[in-house]
């Protein structure tokens, strides 16, 4: 893994790395609080540069039948998307496309894993896929596209939009 993916991975001013429990050593970002607030969701670089994300099912992520919730397995498959783009976004992106399988159903207690990888990166956009898993048995399958795009700063309430 050259200098450039590890400082990629390791350097966001919201970086978080987990120093106790069953995820420490796990990264995840705080800056998007709807993540923080459906997660939390963990992800690692591998020794191989490949990288995992993880969550542990709570009764939060649980629909009516004890099931994870589908918007839960989607909303931490786009979390995995730009874990696993990290390494080549190199700023803020935005996903613009997002498609998915429902396989199985995970129950509260068990650990979700996700693996990807990126199948392409252009100049302005990635594209990934990636599997959820929960031991050997696959739940839901993914892919995306994660659009490159320069930051801008938030519009004032009542501003025109130019």
């Amino acid at each position: 893994m050259d200098d450039l993916t590890k400082s990629a991975f390791l350097n966001r001013p919201d970086l978080h790395v987990e120093t106790e429990g069953e995820f420490a050593g796990w990264r995840t970002w705080t800056r998007d609080h709807y993540e923080s607030h459906n997660g939390p969701f963990w992800h690692r670089m591998e020794d191989d540069g490949s990288v995992r994300c993880a969550f542990r099912v709570e009764k939060k992520h649980l629909n009516g039948m004890r099931n994870v919730h589908g918007g839960c397995f989607m909303t931490f498959a786009d979390y995995c998307l730009f874990a696993f783009a990290t390494p080549m976004l190199q700023g803020p992106g935005v996903t613009v496309s997002f498609g998915c399988e429902f396989i199985d159903g995970a129950r509260e207690g068990e650990l979700v894993e996700g693996t990807g990888e990126v199948m392409r990166a252009g100049g302005s956009m990635i594209f990934l896929r990636g599997v959820l898993k929960s031991g050997e048995r696959s739940l839901f399958t993914f892919s995306g596209t994660i659009k490159r795009v320069k930051w801008k700063p938030p519009a004032k309430a009542g501003a025109v939009a130019t």
